[in-house]
């Protein structure tokens, strides 16, 4: 009894993906109704609690189960392979904000070089600390937007057509985001100089 039911869900499985490997939309459906929150909580673990991060992992990670979709006989390996296309999206996500981090921090470097403020040593800089804080303080819009063009390195044009905005706008829009990130930065340091 038990082998049949082994033998039922290796056959489902196999059915499951050989669909998704055709490229068949129910198929996919159905993945995304059986596997979505079970990744959804491989990746919070992976974040380590970190909702945002692991959102946009999960999200590069069902793109690349619908680019390399192919047939598996079992379960149990078709989830080890989900959780290698995670770990990978997850690593490569961490990356990503690595690199966006260092690029707005250096922005900040340059903003406050050109103000002529005291500079912290590189041993005890606060940058990315109030890099950080006042990213989280800008608005929703805004915020997607600088992240948008200094994390994934999006176009004006491609910010533009995702947002249904003028190229214009979105280089306006951009540009007030970057002064008010500026402004915030530079208010924390000021506060740090005095104290």
């Amino acid at each position: 009894m038990a082998h049949s039911a082994a033998r039922e869900e290796v056959s489902a499985i196999a059915a499951l993906t050989a669909q998704m490997a055709a490229c068949d939309e129910d198929a996919f459906r159905q993945f995304h109704a059986q596997y979505f929150h079970r990744l959804l909580r491989y990746h919070l673990m992976l974040a380590r609690g970190d909702a945002h991060a692991a959102h946009e992992a999960l999200q590069e990670t069902l793109l690349r189960v619908v680019r390399h979709a192919r047939r598996f006989e079992s379960e149990e390996v078709f989830w080890s392979w989900l959780t290698v296309l995670a770990r990978s999206a997850a690593a490569d996500g961490g990356r990503k904000r690595n690199r966006y981090w260092q690029l707005l921090a250096g922005y900040t470097r340059a903003l406050i070089h050109r103000d002529e403020l005291p500079q912290a040593s590189d041993d005890d800089e606060p940058l990315p600390e109030l890099l950080n804080q006042s990213m989280t303080e800008l608005e929703p819009e805004a915020r997607a937007l600088v992240e948008g063009k200094y994390l994934r390195r999006a176009s004006v044009r491609e910010l533009a057509l995702e947002r249904g905005l003028t190229e214009k706008a979105v280089e306006s829009r951009l540009l007030r985001a970057r002064r008010e990130l500026r402004g915030m930065i530079l208010k924390k340091l000021r506060h740090e100089n005095n104290t």
